[in-house]
């Protein structure tokens, strides 16, 4: 059931992520301004750390307060867990210190 017509081309622009070089300058000079721009930003998104680390941390609450919502039990059972063994760590080290 093959036919011999065209696909039919979108007319809509792809975008073009800001670290990729779009196809079809011609100036040289434009293109290398194209290609400093789009270096700088992927530099940009690999060192700029602090952003990054703020996007995992927030796809990690988010994640968390998921899990939460899906197993209140365990969830209670795991803050328990962790300020139990806090508090033990806590009273190790006052122990260590006075004795």
């Amino acid at each position: 059931m093959s036919s011999n017509s065209p696909v039919p081309v979108s007319r809509t622009p792809v975008p073009v992520p800001r670290t990729a070089v779009p196809i079809g300058i011609s100036d040289p000079v434009e293109q290398a301004r194209t290609e400093l721009k789009a270096a700088l930003a992927a530099i940009e998104l690999k060192a700029n750390v602090p952003k990054r680390v703020a996007e995992a941390t927030d796809r990690e609450v988010s994640r968390a307060r998921g899990f939460a919502r899906r197993n209140p039990g365990a969830t209670t059972a795991i803050v328990a867990a962790a300020a139990a063994a806090v508090g033990t760590i806590v009273w190790a080290a006052v122990r260590a210190y006075t004795r």
